[in-house]
């Protein structure tokens, strides 16, 4: 067996996917953890309360890891002898506490993982000098929006390089037998002092259900033994001699509120270490304990701990050192077979983009109904709380692995993101995505009335309908065999497609107004909020989203009408329900043919009198993105489908504009913009002074820096709508989004998409000049290769030696062990490329390393 195949075979044996790096980054601060009366979930778990407070429902920690049913944990804390707290979470400003919203305020990397975490790499660097906790907090509260953030690197913290570069690295003898290794470098130009207190603990489970049984840990010969009565026992071992510390998981509530509590708390660990307090429990028993180590370092060396947690007492020589060498062995073979064409640069890339997606992995823990009732024994959360966040929700049972969009600025799975993440997913473990994608209709997420949840701060918004089309995708992906995984989620997605028939289409007129839609600050009105003087919004993106979900579905049902002729009646009745949707969004006031671009429309109930939004923004390129290419292979035999369509069109020729057929009568290509406007909606794409960046698609037409748009109603100016690359400097819709016209990852890969579609049906005689007043013409596949290495660069060495990311910061270009330890933020500046937002928000920026391994594959085949 080759070392690229021993992770691939590992895939299917879910043992190997026992432990992982299933630990959130923050839990403080979450809606699960706010038992407040307003609901305030920022104020009422804040940050200070993180090291003295148990969880209720998850648990948080620095390169950690824990069992798939988040049991017992180890991650790590640091202590540089200054700071007045042990670092043992990532610390960050609450949304009400930063100028641009909530901000994560250190930094740290996923540099490696593979599937089943047999092998992952995680590096921190910690500044020497006391950490800015105070000057962080004020400097950020003194700026308001038209200011940058002020981050650590600004308070000098990392001046002369004064800072501990930690590696974590572990590596799976078998698979509850972990070997770690934490390489410890001293970056500045003293020798100094580490603190580093490898941590075991239970999550509490025993507080809040009386069913739980109590675990404990304690030392025995130097090492940690946990014992639990569901997991049973697992031992942690360090090398050296480390001083064991054990105190309790539980809330220090003498510290937080005055009131007795237990001898030897949560923060026990804390105030032993740091003031020299008699706080650990004498007899080393407890839920919550640490290895203690002290490391002394000479300026530019580095000092190693290794450490070994598995279910007996296991050495630290030849086992330990030989799975840390295959497992990296067989890491490196895995990700090099996925594209052996691409450059070191982009290889570099695409390897932490697929890591941070799978250290990305959180175990997800919430019971609605039982968070609104409250625990046996707690004091009952307040009444308000029945018709607050969620109460709409009380179905809502997560127990599980799920994919996040960040673990520390969205420790939650959003609905429409996990779409994307199974996208890029399926290359390295379609199983997972296959999984995730299953798991998110599953009828413990779904609402009864076919409803996704869209996020933790309100399940019931609304996301985009993107899972047909990441169901499709990951279906090709995986070898186009698994029909029966991909009929089940057919079934579930057939629910959601009737809800948003229902609710989303209230006139049934097939033009749709979905509300927030992630495309919340690209127009002049609050899209989840109800308009003034009866007002209705149709959307644009909203109708598109519907359209791309009808073709989705359509294509689904083909395949599976394959084997079951009965999907032939759902592909056309998809086919006709998109017709209906073409139709409407094509003639009846949403495309304009003056400006040949969709425009949003408002529309007064009371008289029908409607107006279109002339915002030129990524809402008038999702109907692109709404077309599919006819398979003569899906539709041979079909001969009912292939006759309906025939009908349909024949009784209803005023729906055929949106229909190519083919000369046996079977439908060659489906589009929301047909061959006509294709070349009128890509003039504005192509453009440089509205929507192409050097790094892609902007999310708003360039137009409105210098001319902002104006919407005008009962004769005075309502809203206006300016450009602004990055961060906006005004506050905007969609709570903490400040954004109003970047680079957005999902909706660039859903144009390429459309675009490599209409290549397939079109051909390369249909050429666009691009850029536009280039002279220069390309096709339309020329153009997907194009705008897919201009995303891709965002994170490459440009011929300056800088990487577009990271906004110019010094640190990170000029050569130094920064330069390639990658960010993949949550957008990108329209102009310039620096990553902006949630930092880590790997989950659909991971969709750089989809495009990589395509550009590969393109290569190959040139």
């Amino acid at each position: 067996m080759s070392t690229a195949d021993a992770e691939r075979d590992r895939r299917d044996l879910p043992e190997w996917r026992r432990w992982g790096p299933y630990l959130s980054e923050r839990a403080w601060g979450t809606v699960r953890e706010d038992y407040s009366a307003d609901g305030d979930a920022w104020s009422s778990f804040p940050h200070d309360h993180a090291r003295s407070r148990a969880y209720r429902w998850s648990e948080d920690g620095l390169g950690g890891i824990c069992d798939d049913r988040q049991l017992l944990c180890l991650a790590f804390a640091f202590w540089n002898g200054r700071d007045p707290i042990l670092k043992e979470r990532i610390f960050g400003l609450t949304g009400h506490e930063g100028n641009h919203g909530e901000d994560a305020k250190e930094y740290w990397w996923y540099l490696d993982s593979t599937p089943t975490h047999s092998w992952m790499r995680w590096r921190y660097v910690y500044p020497q000098g006391a950490f800015p906790y105070d000057e962080l907090l004020t400097e950020n509260a003194r700026r308001d929006r038209r200011a940058p953030e002020y981050e650590l690197l600004d308070t000098g913290a990392f001046d002369e390089d004064r800072y501990w570069d930690v590696t974590v690295e572990y590596a799976k003898a078998a698979p509850d037998d972990l070997c770690i290794r934490v390489s410890v470098r001293n970056a500045g130009p003293d020798a100094a002092t580490l603190h580093v207190l490898p941590t075991l603990w239970f999550r509490n489970r025993w507080s809040w259900d009386p069913e739980a049984a109590r675990p404990e840990i304690r030392e025995t010969d130097g090492a940690l033994v946990a014992q639990d009565a569901v997991l049973g026992t697992m031992v942690l071992t360090g090398d050296g001699a480390p001083e064991p510390l054990l105190c309790d998981n539980e809330t220090n509530t003498r510290r937080l509120w005055s009131q007795p509590g237990p001898a030897y708390p949560k923060d026990a660990i804390n105030d032993h270490v740091v003031d020299g307090q008699a706080t650990v429990n004498p007899e080393r028993v407890g839920t919550k304990a640490a290895l203690w180590y002290r490391l002394e370092v000479e300026p530019g060396q580095s000092a190693e701990i290794r450490l070994r947690l598995s279910t007996k007492p296991r050495e630290l020589g030849r086992s330990w050192q030989a799975a840390l060498a295959d497992r990296a062995r067989e890491a490196d073979a895995f990700y090099s077979s996925l594209a052996p064409r691409a450059t070191a640069d982009e290889a570099l890339v695409m390897r932490q983009a697929f890591a941070g997606m799978l250290w990305g992995k959180q175990f997800y823990n919430y019971d609605v109904e039982r968070w609104l009732r409250g625990d046996p024994g707690q004091p009952p959360p307040p009444a308000s709380r029945w018709k607050g966040r969620n109460a709409g929700w009380r179905h809502l049972y997560n127990q599980d692995i799920v994919s996040m969009p960040d673990k520390w600025e969205y420790p939650w799975y959003a609905a429409w993101d996990l779409a994307f993440h199974c996208v890029t997913l399926a290359h390295v473990d379609p199983e997972l995505a296959k999984e995730q994608l299953r798991l998110i209709t599953r009828e413990w997420y779904m609402h009864p009335n076919g409803q996704l949840p869209a996020y933790e701060w309100n399940f019931g918004d609304v996301n985009p309908p993107v899972h047909a089309l990441a169901a499709l995708a990951v279906y090709e992906r995986d070898g186009a065999r698994d029909r029966e995984w991909l009929e089940r989620v057919f079934h579930k997605l057939l629910l959601g497609f009737t809800w948003w028939a229902n609710v989303k289409d209230p006139e049934g007129d097939h033009l749709f107004g979905g509300g927030f839609l992630g495309m919340d600050n690209v127009g002049p009105f609050d899209r989840s909020a109800s308009l003034p003087d009866g007002l209705v919004l149709e959307q644009a993106d909203g109708t598109g989203w519907m359209a791309l979900y009808c073709l989705s579905m359509l294509e689904i049902a083909l395949v599976l009408a394959r084997d079951n002729r009965a999907y032939e009646d759902v592909a056309v009745k998809f086919f006709e329900h998109f017709a209906l949707i073409a139709e409407a969004i094509n003639d009846r006031g949403l495309w304009d043919e003056a400006d040949g671009f969709y425009y949003d429309r408002v529309r007064r109930a009371s008289d029908g009198t409607a107006w279109p939004v002339r915002v030129r923004s990524m809402t008038g390129l999702i109907p692109l993105c709404a077309v599919a290419i006819g398979d003569p292979e899906a539709t041979a035999g079909l001969t009912e489908f292939n006759a309906r369509v025939a009908e349909f069109l024949d009784a209803r020729p005023e729906y055929a504009a949106a229909v190519q057929l083919a000369r046996d009568g079977a439908p060659a290509m489906l589009a929301l913009v047909g061959e006509d406007r294709l070349p009128r909606v890509l003039e504005r794409l192509a453009d440089e002074t509205e929507f192409l960046s050097p790094h892609g698609i902007r999310s708003l037409s360039a137009v409105y820096r210098d001319h902002p748009f104006e919407f005008w109603l009962a004769g005075q100016v309502a809203s206006t709508v300016d450009y602004e690359p990055a961060e906006s400097t005004t506050a905007l819709f969609g709570g903490n989004s400040n954004w109003r016209g970047p680079i957005w990852f999902p909706v660039n890969h859903l144009v390429l998409g459309a675009l490599g579609r209409f290549a397939r049906r079109l051909g390369d005689d249909f050429t666009v000049e691009f850029p536009r007043g280039s002279g220069q013409h390309l096709t339309l596949r020329g153009i997907t290769d194009e705008l897919s290495q201009r995303l891709v660069a965002i994170f490459l060495e440009g011929a300056d030696g800088r990487r577009p990311v990271f906004g110019g910061l010094e640190i990170f270009d000029r050569g130094s062990a920064w330069h390639d330890a990658l960010l993949f933020h949550e957008y990108f500046d329209g102009d310039d490329g620096a990553g902006l937002g949630a930092s880590h928000q790997t989950g659909w920026t991971g969709l750089v390393a989809d495009l990589i391994v395509r550009l590969s594959q393109a290569r190959e085949a040139a």
